[in-house]
């Protein structure tokens, strides 16, 4: 499966964005969804995850009840929408698949390129 990050952007503190991961091929559902980020100089740290059904998603402790991440099947998409925003969520963001659903970078089958939201004060 090939992914394709998109909805980054510069946003001052407060606002919203939305990303969004749109996948290629017919096997997207099969696949559980995440999103990471990276920092300048820092590693590339778990955002959110979603299972292949949608029903069950997991997000970091620094972003619950600001971040929710979702998918549809039918679009071959998944979903960042992000409240809240802060400048410390400046970063590039991943999408990534797997086989299941984890906060573990490494279990990520497939990675997106990456869109970068910066976030200023």
């Amino acid at each position: 499966v090939q992914l394709q990050a998109s909805g980054g952007g510069l946003v001052q503190a407060g606002d919203s964005l939305r990303l969004s991961c749109a996948a290629s091929g017919r096997t997207f559902s099969s696949y559980a969804m995440g999103w990471f980020r990276q920092a300048p100089g820092k590693d590339r740290e778990f955002v959110a995850s979603v299972s292949w059904t949608g029903g069950s998603t997991s997000h970091a402790d620094s972003v619950k009840g600001r971040f929710t991440i979702s998918r549809d099947n039918a679009k071959n998409t998944v979903y960042l929408q992000m409240n809240s925003l802060k400048p410390d969520n400046t970063a590039v963001y991943y999408c990534a698949a797997g086989a299941i659903r984890t906060e573990v970078v490494n279990m990520y089958n497939y990675w997106g390129q990456g869109t970068q939201v910066t976030v200023s004060s």
